[in-house]
């Protein structure tokens, strides 16, 4: 989690305003100097359920065009069958709300659809594309395939380049202070006096900073949490091999009961764990 959560959050946040959501879209296509902002549509899948499919940022373009783009610090070819998963997900929806019958005879519109993985991580070989057929089936033809586009920086100081830009500067930042408030407000400082997202740096630096505080402090929850159940685990597995060990020398289950309880100061009652069946 750590970084990553942060900078996901920072895309899907930063990007939900209209007019940099448009400067992204020009920056993906600089042909289209025609389409306005009012034509994109958020359709990001939202996270309602902690098991839920959901991806960074997605939008149509008007019925033409479908984009769905994920940030990613590390490197996993895994990002191409979630992106298939997350494109599924978003025709699903895209037909629902268009109340389409995919049922009936008459064909329905189909926006293309653009996948893109904004990669900020460090990588000696930078393929431009990354394909389903060619990474797991090896090139084979088979009835699906879904290619990515990875980006690794923008052009000319655009907007996907400055998105970089301020997650190399946190990455320093956090080197240096840690997850702190010291390195956020450093952060943003760098940036602005970079001229990196400045203008929305200006204008919602409390906001910026209190978000990615929030985060900080979920991640040390979900940290200590792990390390919890890390622990629980551990003690549970000893348990389990100490009752092993007696029914091994033949002592009887009441008399195991009793020594697991002692040794562990446990009640008997839960001196055998849940996972134990005798």
């Amino acid at each position: 989690m750590q970084n990553i959560q942060l900078k996901t959050a920072f895309l899907r946040i930063y990007f939900r305003i209209k007019k940099y959501l448009i400067q992204l879209y020009r920056a993906l296509h600089p042909e289209d100097t025609e389409t306005t902002e009012d034509e994109r549509k958020d359709i990001t899948i939202k996270n309602i359920l902690v098991d839920a499919c959901y991806n960074d940022l997605g939008f149509t373009v008007g019925d033409k065009i479908m984009i769905l783009t994920e940030a990613q610090t590390t490197w996993t070819m895994n990002i191409i069958i979630r992106a298939l998963m997350y494109l599924v997900q978003s025709y699903h929806e895209y037909f629902e709300r268009r109340n389409d019958n995919l049922y009936g005879s008459k064909k329905v519109k189909l926006p293309k659809a653009e996948l893109y993985v904004i990669f900020t991580g460090k990588r000696v070989s930078k393929p431009e594309y990354v394909s389903l057929s060619e990474e797991f089936w090896g090139g084979e033809k088979r009835a699906i395939d879904v290619k990515v586009k990875m980006i690794y920086d923008g052009k000319d100081n655009d907007i996907i380049s400055q998105y970089v830009a301020f997650t190399k500067v946190y990455d320093e930042q956090v080197k240096l202070y840690g997850r702190t408030r010291e390195a956020v407000t450093n952060t943003i400082n760098i940036c602005k006096d970079r001229d990196v997202l400045k203008e929305y740096l200006l204008s919602r630096e409390k906001e910026v900073v209190d978000m990615m505080m929030t985060l900080f402090d979920e991640e040390q929850v979900m940290r200590a949490y792990v390390e919890s159940e890390k622990k629980e685990a551990a003690e549970e597995a000893a348990v389990i091999s100490a009752i092993e060990m007696c029914q091994e020398i033949g002592l009887p289950v009441s008399e195991t009961i009793k020594k697991i309880a002692r040794k562990y100061e446990l009640k008997e009652n839960d001196a055998f764990p849940k996972k134990r069946i005798l």
